[in-house]
């Protein structure tokens, strides 16, 4: 990357400057090539806009299974007309756990041939017909919509935007290689044999990968080859190359994302290598296979841009009928090449710039760091009550662990707080921030409540520092009574966390609102002020002036903490949104 910009753009910009300068006829054509890019973007963004978080639900949603992906990624990408976005949107989930890297890999395989519908569109209409004359009104109704205050009118906007740069930029390529024609015949240039299929896929993959756009790539083929300033043959090697260049989008988009991210990318690059050997190895028999398929579907014989179309189709479809049947031992592979990083303690395993493409994958990565966060929190808090997290968990007889001597646990809550929870608190708020940006009004409700569970969980920890002192010094204290009511308060909160810890697994969200709601009546007991119990105690002068205070004050810190546990429960555990939205109304009025 550090090469790429500090001598490749340098160097590409003279190049791109010296052909403009010499050239009217390429200066047309860079200018239809930019212009395209534009309207891709547009587009790009407009679909982000106007799906509204539609486009990411719904690819969540109908990728369970391998087959299911691959048919979601080629009708998204078709629709869209971006393999790029969708690419963007798989790497976001993939690094925010919401899919595994099977689906992810469906997904790639369908939005690989989804792209291919972009050739089809150019190659029939795009340089058949004046497409410019129809880009006018489309950027006029794009501007305007673009400026009302619905977004999805924007998004609309952005769309029409897009397809009006694209057109026109069809436009400039065709009138530029049409005007070059005049001048030059490249065709005549052309080198023949395998050193020519070579160079040409070499063409299309750097052309590609620095174009960043397979769509743009392609229609200056087919430009081109429409114009005769390409074989047809040259135009194959090129769509070849095409289709490898076009991985640098998923490598690029991984750079900042997890390990899942990097699989991902690696899985693409390997998969539209395949694809290109397979192609060039049988590539004669794919030009027969593209003859007889043209037979059938009426193509004319000499309509080569329909031709290439459906060569850039079949190539891939069979690329992916070979793939498929191995995917399973793909991602094992892949799994072996880049290994799962150990993620340092107190640092975010979920939290990184890619996840935050979409809203969906950041409020999704944010709940699991939140779930990470948790687990540090309830460790210093366990800690804090003088136990291990195998006393509270998985041990049945957890008064047996109360019992036990103070010097069997090493206790550092102070670094949970302060290297562990402390950071990472801060890298979550931070993140939200960021997040904050992109998303609706729903999504931003989502986004404050789990705010509210970060600053919750800090604040538990805090309380757990402070009642810490007062649970190790009554830990063994000659006054029996007050070892025993820190030893309840221990108990109580312990049997907390080992009943919420059963809510954290728990897939029934009625089910988790009632144990929720069982639990606040039974964290009553930890307030010994309403209990009268602290009277007594003092009266019967079983406890001193002091050991009252401090009981108070930890039988309280004891209190807060239950409830804000509980409080944890409903946000991240209860995923049913008319269930979530009544719960957490019916808290706040009580």
């Amino acid at each position: 990357m550090l090469f790429q910009k500090k001598f490749m753009i340098p160097l590409l910009l003279i190049v791109v400057g010296y052909f403009i300068g010499i050239s009217p006829e390429f200066k047309i054509i860079a200018a239809g090539v930019a212009i395209f890019l534009i309207g891709m973007y547009f587009m790009e963004d407009g679909f982000k806009v106007f799906a509204g978080g539609t486009l990411q639900r719904v690819l969540k949603k109908t990728t369970n299974t391998l087959t299911r992906a691959f048919f979601s990624g080629f009708i998204a990408t078709s629709i869209v007309q971006s393999s790029s976005l969708i690419t963007v949107i798989t790497i976001s989930f993939l690094s925010a756990d919401l899919i595994v890297l099977s689906q992810a890999i469906g997904i790639v395989y369908g939005s690989n041939l989804g792209t291919t519908t972009t050739a089809w569109i150019i190659a029939a209409f795009g340089v058949k017909v004046k497409i410019a004359y129809y880009a006018m009104p489309m950027l006029v109704f794009g501007i305007i919509l673009r400026s009302v205050h619905s977004k999805s009118y924007q998004g609309l906007g952005f769309i029409l935007l897009g397809l009006g740069f694209i057109f026109l930029g069809i436009g400039y390529m065709k009138e530029g290689f049409d005007t070059l024609q005049n001048a030059i015949d490249l065709s005549q240039m052309a080198i023949s044999g395998f050193l020519g299929l070579l160079f040409y896929i070499a063409v299309g993959t750097v052309a590609t990968v620095i174009l960043q756009s397979s769509s743009a790539s392609m229609a200056i083929i087919i430009t081109a080859l429409a114009a005769g300033q390409i074989e047809y043959t040259s135009a194959l090697a090129l769509a070849i190359g095409s289709n490898i260049g076009t991985t640098i989008t998923a490598i690029l988009g991984s750079l900042a994302s997890n390990t899942n991210g990097k699989r991902l990318a690696l899985a693409h690059l390997i998969f539209n290598i395949i694809t290109a050997m397979m192609a060039v190895v049988f590539l004669s028999y794919f030009v027969e296979l593209v003859n007889i398929f043209a037979t059938y579907l009426a193509i004319a014989e000499d309509n080569y841009l329909l031709k290439l179309a459906l060569f850039h189709t079949l190539f891939n479809l069979f690329g992916i009928l070979l793939i498929i049947p191995f995917t399973s031992h793909l991602v094992s592979f892949i799994s072996k090449i880049i290994p799962q990083k150990k993620v340092s303690r107190g640092k975010a395993r979920y939290l990184n710039p890619t996840v935050l493409q979409t809203a969906q994958s950041a409020n999704a990565a944010l709940h699991k760091e939140l779930e990470h966060l948790y687990d540090i929190v309830t460790e210093g808090l366990m800690h804090a009550l003088l136990l291990h997290r195998s006393d509270v968990i998985s041990d049945d007889n957890l008064k047996h662990a109360i019992k036990r001597k103070v010097n069997d646990i090493e206790i550092n809550v102070e670094h949970f707080y302060q290297v562990r929870a402390k950071n990472l608190y801060g890298v979550i708020l931070d993140y939200a921030t960021k997040a904050a940006s992109s998303m609706t009004q729903d999504e931003l409700k989502y986004l404050y409540e789990y705010k509210v569970a970060n600053r919750t969980m800090i604040n538990i920890l805090k309380q757990a520092k402070e009642m810490h002192k007062n649970i190790l010094k009554y830990n063994q204290h000659s006054n029996q009574h007050i070892r025993y009511e820190y030893d309840t308060i221990r108990l109580n909160l312990a049997s907390m966390i080992r009943e919420i810890e059963i809510i954290y697994h728990s897939d029934d969200d009625m089910k988790t609102l009632t144990q929720i709601h069982i639990l606040a009546e039974i964290s009553q007991e930890l307030d010994i002020m309403k209990s009268n119990r602290i009277d007594t105690l003092i009266r019967d002068k079983k406890i001193d002036t002091m050991m009252a205070t401090s009981l108070m004050n930890d039988s309280d810190y004891a209190y807060q903490i239950s409830k804000k546990l509980l409080d944890i429960a409903r946000i991240l555990w209860i995923e049913d949104k008319d269930i979530r939205e009544f719960e957490l109304e019916e808290d706040s009025e009580i």
